[in-house]
């Protein structure tokens, strides 16, 4: 699977509304056949700053994404409330999902 992780760096005075205004491409995203998961959080030490975590089935599913005409939307719209260029790491790992951590495993009786 191809993941990816991007660091967005919001203007302050659109930090509060930055989940409406990504919500039409984080929809059509997430519907895409080969999208896994995309996810957004904030940073706890920059309120202006979004991490998003997404991953595709692999490089047909990651293509299909950057060809798609949301992605393409996305590209004229969002850059208007960004302060800087967000940052990315993008690297293929096998699997299809999540594996737990074991190192903090939780047992419940």
């Amino acid at each position: 699977m191809i993941v990816i992780t991007a660091r967005f760096p919001v203007l302050p005075e659109h930090a509060e509304a930055w989940p409406e205004i990504s919500r039409t491409f984080t929809e059509a995203t997430r519907a895409e056949p080969g999208c896994l998961w995309f996810d957004w959080s904030r940073s706890l030490e920059d309120r202006n700053e979004y991490v998003l975590l997404e991953a595709f089935a692999g490089d047909d599913a990651a293509g299909a994404h950057v060809q798609s005409d949301h992605f393409f939307a996305a590209q004229r719209e969002l850059p208007p409330y960004l302060a800087a260029t967000p940052r990315i790491i993008n690297t293929t790992v096998p699997g299809d999902s999540w594996s737990e951590l074991g190192e903090l495993a939780v047992s419940r009786l």
